[in-house]
């Protein structure tokens, strides 16, 4: 069973229907105790980093991430859900996040108006890390974001993808229980499936 996370705020139907869709059993919950006693957790993210956070810590959902991540059972965050898990963004300067992961969330820069922003639409990612979610997945498959800030990882050692933007974006990163993803995996076809399904195989094995 996985736990999506309602904490008030992020676009949880689409990721409920993705998972059905592979035959996952999920709940959406914003209690701790059905959140702590599920195989794996997701964190689904729209909208700014402050409110997101507001609702959060209204909720009790900020703890109830950071004690699911304690158990080693497999966690995962999607598009501002990834941005959450960092100490904070640009977005919204003085919001504490997370902090579980380290690396500075800032806006995608768009040098003589060339780009669109918000980044809207399919990129192909380089995959650095085969494994974990990306396990099947081919180089350079194509993924759907919709994002204006992007991350830029303290360390290497926890990007699993990379795009480009007209500036390098971590896409992902898988630390230890903790994966994430700025793209939309529920949103980016049968590759996207193929993530979530990683992911659900995951929880299985953990």
């Amino acid at each position: 069973m996985i736990a999506v996370i309602d904490y008030g705020a992020g676009n949880l139907q689409s990721v409920v229907k993705a998972l059905n869709y592979i035959d996952c059993d999920c709940i959406i919950t914003d209690k701790k105790d059905d959140i702590l006693n599920a195989d794996g957790a997701v964190l689904p993210g729209v909208g700014s980093f402050a409110d997101a956070m507001s609702c959060m810590r209204n909720s009790g959902a900020d703890k109830a991430v950071l004690d699911f991540v304690k158990t080693g059972k497999p966690f995962l965050g999607i598009c501002l859900g990834l941005q959450l898990l960092f100490d904070g963004s640009d977005e919204s300067r003085g919001v504490q996040g997370l902090g579980l992961l380290k690396g500075s969330i800032t806006r995608i820069p768009n040098q003589n108006n060339t780009l669109k922003i918000p980044h809207m639409g399919w990129n192909s990612i380089d995959i650095l890390k085969n494994d974990g979610i990306f396990r099947d997945i081919p180089q350079n498959s194509y993924v759907y974001f919709v994002h204006s800030y992007y991350l830029k990882a303290e360390s290497e050692n926890i990007v699993a993808a990379r795009t480009n933007y007209g500036v390098d974006i971590d896409a992902a990163v898988q630390y230890e229980n903790i994966y994430a993803t700025q793209f939309h995996p529920e949103k980016s076809g049968h590759v996207g499936l193929q993530i979530l399904k990683n992911f659900a195989d995951i929880t299985r094995r953990a």
